[in-house]
């Protein structure tokens, strides 16, 4: 008998669920819901750029739409029954908390707090907090340096403690109305598990270590003595938080009664634990060691393992090194950047007040263009600075324009920077010890533009494959869920012979070209001068020779 499990992805602008063929991870089913609240399911602050929320109750109603659009997608197919359901796993953006109540409602959808955008989910990308982060880095440094060690020496205002504590100094009565926060990703299984308690609830170690400086080493979260330290406050809510977070090996509970009516499911059908959208989507990708997955949407995360029986180097500034939280038995390794499609989108829709045409129209035009031939040299930082320096005031910056300079080699010189930032990634993770033997890339930039993919590749030096999947993130929850159920149900009995069965990659892939990547060196070197001076890496930085450094290979490129 036929088994398939079902992934539910929340990402940035919406949720899509998948079905999944257990025995070779195909797609029967798909369906995608736009969140509808807010621009772009982002509810936004005019006042402060800075500010990004969501309404949980886009997540309740975007998971039943979605979840039953699928089914009915997979029942046209002709080969599918509910009943055939082994599992439903779930991945989504991270850290996004949500104050909940007493009941594990979240605030933002009770009467009193629906208006109010602290009562709502705190989006991955808010950047409100970073004072606030500041002073957890400030305070870990001078009296927990251990706890930084493991998320890369710097605190982000994109994390789990900041936000909170955010929320504590600038709308006391909405933290005071919290009985408890929980992560987006440990909120939709609890949703699905009919759990109305929020100690009841089973956290995910992905969020938990990556976000919320948990570590079984010293006993979970941070203790109430540091937490005190920043607001007696937080101390207090701690014990109103959790004390043990889970791998993926562990289930969130089983489909309630409720929901099995609703989806039209087998009552009791386990649940994963959550986790992050980036790093079930390197599952999906098939990641191990030496294999690195970069997932590409409105921001990136470079994910890859290492065992966890070998001894494993803290790495300065990367997202941080969690046991269990990419696959059991491994070190999970996260780092990333803060925008990469949404300089694409930023650039082609505001600035030049374009749309797909434009962006379809400038790619075109930018992929006659050599490296180096336009003279200019960007920063990726137009959302701060995600990893190495974990910065989120720092901004944009372009180089070298003249008045000939036009759209397509700024848009061009945009993408550059996003793969220079990438490179400084790979090249730190190689520094510290952890091979990069190959890349894998998913999402849609991945897909749809493969002249961005041969810059990569070119500037990285790297092969760049892409997942065989066009939708990573949902495979590897699908993935998870068939783990979960086990092979007595027609799952697996493990992740790695799960990912040899379910996924793959597409027979496209990408090589660097040898004379384009000794141009992309030099302007990687320049690169790294300017992200050092502006990053403030360094005081002591000479910028004087870059403009005419980069004329000089215009010229070269040029003639």
């Amino acid at each position: 008998m036929k088994a398939f499990t079902i992934g539910v992805d929340y990402g940035t602008n919406s949720v899509r669920a998948v079905v999944i063929d257990c025995a070779d991870g195909r797609e029967v089913g798909a369906h995608v819901f736009n969140y509808p609240s807010g621009h772009q399911g982002i509810l936004l602050d005019p006042s402060d750029h800075n500010l990004a929320r969501q309404n949980p109750a886009d997540y309740v109603q975007g998971l039943e739409e979605t979840v039953v659009g699928a089914l009915t997608a997979a029942e046209a197919s002709g080969e599918f029954k509910r009943d055939a359901v082994i599992g439903i796993g779930v991945d989504t953006t991270g850290s996004t908390p949500i104050p909940v109540n007493g009941d594990c409602v979240p605030l933002g959808m009770t009467e009193a707090f629906k208006d109010n955008l602290n009562a709502q989910a705190w989006l991955w990308k808010d950047h409100t907090a970073a004072d606030e982060a500041n002073t957890i880095t400030k305070l870990g440094f001078e009296h927990r340096p251990h706890f930084l060690a493991k998320c890369g020496e710097t605190y982000s205002s994109e994390w789990f403690w900041s936000k909170i504590w955010h929320c504590l100094n600038v709308d006391k009565p909405v933290f005071d109305a919290a009985h408890s926060w929980l992560e987006c990703a440990d909120y939709v299984p609890a949703v699905l598990a009919g759990i109305t308690n929020p100690a009841e609830v089973v956290r995910g170690v992905c969020a938990a270590g990556h976000k919320a400086l948990y570590c079984d080493e010293w006993g979970g979260l941070p203790d109430k003595e540091f937490l005190t330290m920043l607001d007696p406050a937080l101390a207090d809510l701690r014990d109103r938080l959790f004390e043990k977070a889970y791998d993926g090996a562990t289930p969130a509970g089983g489909l309630c009664t409720a929901w099995a009516s609703k989806l039209g499911l087998s009552e009791g059908i386990p649940i994963t634990v959550g986790a992050i959208d980036a790093h079930l989507g390197a599952v999906g990708a098939g990641v191990q060691p030496g294999v690195l997955v970069k997932i590409m949407g409105t921001s990136t995360c470079d994910c890859t393992v290492a065992p966890n029986s070998e001894t494993l180097k803290d790495i300065p500034g990367i997202c941080g090194i969690v046991d269990g939280s990419i696959l059991p038995g491994h070190f999970g390794l996260e780092a990333g950047q803060s925008a990469v499609g949404d300089i694409f989108k930023w650039f082609v829709e505001t600035v030049c007040q374009g749309d797909d045409a434009l962006h379809m129209a400038l790619t075109n035009e930018a992929a006659r263009q050599k490296p180096g031939q336009s003279g200019l040299l960007a920063l990726d930082w137009n959302n701060g600075n995600r990893c190495l320096l974990v910065d989120p005031k720092l901004t944009g910056l372009l180089l070298g324009q003249t008045l000939y300079t036009t759209q397509a080699e700024i848009y061009r010189a945009l993408i550059e920077a996003t793969a220079f930032g990438a490179r400084a990634i790979i090249e730190r993770y190689k520094e510290y010890g952890v091979p990069v033997d190959r890349i894998i890339c998913c999402g849609g930039i991945a897909e749809k533009n493969p002249m961005l993919m041969q810059i990569y590749a070119d500037v990285t030096g790297c092969k760049m494959q892409v997942s065989a999947s066009d939708q990573t993130c949902a495979l590897g929850s699908a993935l998870s869920a068939a783990v979960i159920a086990g092979p007595e149900k027609g799952g697996y009995g493990s992740f790695v012979e799960a990912q040899q069965h379910m996924t793959g990659v597409k027979d496209v892939e990408y090589t660097p070209d040898a004379v384009h990547q000794a141009a992309y060196d030099e302007l990687y070197t320049l690169y790294m001068n300017v992200h050092d001076a502006f990053g403030g890496v360094t005081d002591a930085a000479d910028l004087s020779g870059v403009m005419k450094a980069l004329i000089s290979l215009k010229d070269r490129q040029n003639s």
